[in-house]
């Protein structure tokens, strides 16, 4: 037991190591000051602006800075749904993959462009190296991107006073893209390529079984055939962007996307690895790193949190898999608890930990089947996408999520004492309140109404792996992960139908559009006002006492919003399996 709670440990206080150096240098290359890359890329930056027309000291306003990440994203989202759609008569299609059905198209487009990578086909069957690469990998890097350059136009509206500009769009995501995300995926890529992740354009191999498999109608079965394909480019931003899209269908737990324990832990700290470490550049930006630090504590807290419930559901397992004490599911000699789903070679704790990180971190990759979770430990994973992927969330995304949820929790205390809130010397009105509030309940709303619409509809019945509890479970995940712009699945959920691929895209589209306009609007009405003098009122939002107060906002807004379908989910599977 010592050893299991050492390792799960070691994994938190990694990634605390990595993410403050990190956020640093982020912050850093967002000011425009020089780092020990600048003598390389600064050339590489001017030259893009050149091409690109850009001028590096625009400054956008609000509702410019919002049209470019609209046009942005369309023109990823037509790019993509081509690409998916004739890939058949495209080049780097070794396999001769056929061009996928508009409303698969018209998901994955939406799906990829949103940061969700929500995945409704299984990659190494229905996917091109093509579409893969010019289409996944690169929306992995520009997806990413937009939520960061997102969350720094909030930064600025907190610092800068009484101006018009939160810096231009094209500039912060070039920046994010050459010197954050590319430096650091080109390192993990060839680090997972040591481990022998695969990346080549090789065709598909077959080989021969070792020993032949007999199946129910009498035939044998006598090869296999082995995917092969650029992976490890595309699995290394899918974990740092916090996308999750795997290359191949079973995503991180196939042995040629994560092939041992030491590419376990590097994919799977790389998951947390930018959302953290932006918390600490927050702090450093807005030029008070206690509030980066307060902010960081609120959301580790509620991680570690979920993380031991999930931990402790799945090693202490069901009546059924230990038959009520007649099995011994200990973890002295054996892997132990419930191992149904899960990699012999991650165990326990190296697989609940991805699945708390990535439902935390709205990455989505999974390294084992969410679906064979125990019903509390299934229902942590949900929970935290459901109260808004703010639990260190997306990058960019998460944050600024958090940050709505800070700025509703200082109006709350402000009502409390009767005094005007403020935050980061800004005062907190009526506009910015509303704002903070769709931040806080769009993904409620995506979620509940996709899911309360979906539950009417036979065909989405038809799609269900299990009757009862368990199957509305794998639904709601379904629109929780989609709402949530994660892109986990329960792994028990046929999702390539018509309805079901064009309702979880309007709410992919929802859920990730209406926060990011919010807090734009949020951030050009802050950036017009003046600084206010802190007071002897002023309420304090680096201490412990706000940390508490945010942590039970997020779960009043967030979570007690979807008590009543986790009670017709996994809480009544919960007492169904123990009565």
């Amino acid at each position: 037991m010592i050893n299991v709670i050492l390792q799960y440990a070691l994994y938190l206080l990694i990634l605390v190591i990595l993410a403050i150096p990190l956020g640093k240098y982020i912050g850093k290359i967002m000011n425009g000051e020089k780092v020990f890359l600048s003598k390389v890329l600064v050339p590489i930056e001017n030259f893009i602006y050149k091409i690109l027309r850009v001028h590096k000291n625009e400054q956008m306003n609000w509702k410019k800075y919002g049209v470019s990440v609209i046009a942005f994203s369309a023109f990823g989202f037509i790019v993509l749904f081509l690409l998916n759609t004739i890939q058949g008569i495209m080049f780097l299609n070794p396999e001769g993959v056929k061009g996928t059905s508009w409303h698969l198209s018209f998901n994955t487009a939406v799906s990829f462009i949103t940061n969700t990578n929500w995945q409704a086909y299984s990659g190494e069957s229905q996917l091109s190296y093509l579409t893969q690469m010019l289409g996944l990998t690169v929306q992995n890097f520009v997806s990413a991107g937009v939520g960061i350059a997102v969350l720094f136009a909030l930064i600025r509206g907190f610092v800068k006073v009484k101006e018009e500009g939160l810096g231009s769009f094209w500039v912060d995501i070039t920046r994010i893209i050459l010197y954050v995300l590319m430096p650091l995926s080109i390192t993990l890529s060839l680090v997972l390529v040591s481990q022998g992740v695969v990346q080549n354009f090789s065709s598909y191999e077959k080989v021969e079984l070792i020993e032949p498999i007999t199946l129910e109608d009498g035939s044998v079965v006598t090869s296999e055939v082995v995917p092969e394909g650029p992976a490890a480019s595309q699995i290394s931003i899918k974990q740092l962007g916090t996308n999750g899209g795997g290359f191949f269908g079973v995503n991180s737990a196939h042995p040629f996307e994560n092939p041992n324990a030491f590419t376990n832990l590097l994919e799977l700290i790389s998951i947390l690895l930018i959302p953290a470490a932006l918390c600490f550049t927050f702090g450093r930006n807005v030029k008070d790193k206690r509030q980066g630090i307060a902010i960081f504590i609120a959301m580790f807290a509620m991680l570690v949190v979920a993380l031991a419930v999930i931990a402790i559901s799945e090693a202490n397992s069901t009546p059924q898999l230990s038959q009520n004490g007649a099995v011994d599911i200990s973890t002295i000699n054996q892997a132990g608890g419930n191992m149904e789903g899960k990699e012999s070679r991650f165990g326990i704790a190296g697989s609940t930990t991805w699945a708390a990180f990535t439902t935390a971190a709205s990455n989505g990759s999974v390294n084992s089947m969410h679906d064979s979770y125990t019903p509390i430990g299934g229902m942590m994973t949900m929970l935290l996408m459901q109260v808004g992927e703010v639990v260190f969330g997306g990058v960019g995304c998460g944050l600024y999520g958090m940050l709505a949820f800070a700025i509703v929790t200082v109006f709350i205390a402000g009502l409390m004492v009767g005094r005007t809130p403020e935050y980061l010397g800004k005062k907190i009105e009526p506009f910015e309140m509303k704002m903070a509030m769709l931040m806080c309940l769009a993904t409620p709303i995506a979620i509940l109404i996709g899911s309360g619409i979906a539950a009417m509809v036979p065909e989405v019945r038809d799609s269900l792996n299990n009757s009862g509890a368990h199957g509305f479970s794998e639904m709601l995940y379904a629109y929780s992960s989609t709402g949530g712009n994660n892109g986990s699945a329960f792994a028990g959920f046929g999702a390539n139908t018509a309805f079901i691929n064009v309702t979880t895209g309007i709410v992919m589209l929802f859920a990730r559009f209406v926060p990011m306009i919010a807090t734009l609007a949020i951030a050009g009405s802050l950036v017009k006002k003046k600084k206010v003098a802190t007071s002897v009122g002023t309420l304090p939002t680096h201490n412990g006492l706000f940390i508490g107060l945010l942590i039970m906002i997020v779960i009043l807004v967030g979570a007690l919003s979807f008590f009543p379908a986790l009670a017709l989910g996994p809480i009544v599977e919960y007492f169904q399996m123990i009565l």
